[in-house]
């Protein structure tokens, strides 16, 4: 798959077959339109193209929304590569971009710049200037500039009852069981193991503390999680803690996982960790034999789990 990094960028010799969104997750509500993307491309000779953004369109223009997103901008391009896309074009979205008129950016983007031959899109897409235009506008451009539109219709969207927005609720409250099951893969972050106080390993939980770079980056709700990770092609499996470590004393907010049969050195290492299930709330302790007696248990529960559903 080829990245550009904006629409100027993009060159093709190819027609091409579009489809654009946000894309956050890639989850479930998306596979039947990259499944229709991917297939027709492939039926007419036409290159596969999906032109997303960055920023998310609602972090420019509702500033105060505060929204946090499933992926990453590089997540994002990992899973929409596993689909094997031919191209994806990742736009710098602002206001200058936003005020583009539906006819501008059907002649001037996807005509002129993008050699459309066919879209596929959702039946209730708007676009342009405060998104005023609406499929039946973009059908009327596509028979004058000569390209196909394939509606994804609302009862192939109903079908799936999955959005981006029902994902992140359900991140929020811990239910990660409908998060994975919305997304069709385990819910994962992405982040760096950085040197942390080292109090799991005074008693025998030794934790890789991970930093995510991206501010935006949603974080699950508290608590403890049974976890993976693939480390030098292997994958090993853990708990994960989100929390603020309250029986340590801990006041911040810190991603750990205890990794069951690894005695390796990850600082600096970038790692991509997966969550499965949900163990418990993170609390507080009377004393740190509690917690670590707690922890016990919760690595018998991780193991069973891993043992009843393994990958």
């Amino acid at each position: 798959m080829k990245i550009f990094n904006s629409i100027q960028e993009f060159s093709s010799p190819a027609k091409t077959i579009v489809t654009l969104g946000t894309f956050d997750g890639v989850h479930k509500g998306h596979k039947s339109i990259l499944d229709r993307l991917i297939t027709s491309s492939r039926a007419s000779g036409c290159e596969s193209l999906v032109l997303t953004f960055f920023p998310h369109p609602r972090m420019v223009l509702q500033q105060n929304s505060d929204i946090k997103l499933l992926s990453t901008i590089e997540e994002k391009a990992q899973l929409l590569e596993d689909y094997g896309l031919d191209n994806l074009i990742i736009h710098p979205f602002d206001l200058a971009f936003s005020r583009l008129t539906a006819e501008e950016f059907v002649k001037d983007i996807l005509v002129d710049k993008l050699s459309i031959s066919k879209i596929i899109i959702g039946h209730d897409h708007r676009f342009g200037r405060n998104r005023t235009a609406n499929i039946d506008d973009l059908i009327r451009f596509g028979n004058e500039y000569g390209f196909e539109v394939e509606k994804i219709s609302a009862l192939e969207v109903n079908e799936t009852s999955v959005s981006s927005t029902k994902i992140r609720n359900a991140l929020t409250v811990g239910d990660i069981d409908t998060a994975n099951t919305f997304l069709g893969y385990p819910y994962f972050m992405t982040g760096t193991v950085a040197k942390g106080k080292q109090l799991g390993r005074t008693i025998g939980f030794p934790t890789a503390n991970i930093s995510i770079k991206e501010d935006y980056k949603l974080i699950p709700a508290n608590g403890v999680y049974a976890a993976s990770a693939v480390i030098d092609g292997k994958e090993e499996h853990g708990m994960m803690n989100i929390g603020t470590r309250p029986t340590v004393g801990g006041t911040e907010r810190s991603i750990e996982v205890h990794f069951f049969n690894l005695d390796k050195d990850l600082y600096d290492k970038e790692i991509r960790v997966s969550m499965h299930y949900r163990l418990r709330d993170e609390q507080k302790f009377e004393s740190v034999d509690a917690l670590k007696g707690q922890l016990h248990k919760d690595r018998e529960a991780t193991l069973a789990y891993f043992k009843d559903n393994p990958a």
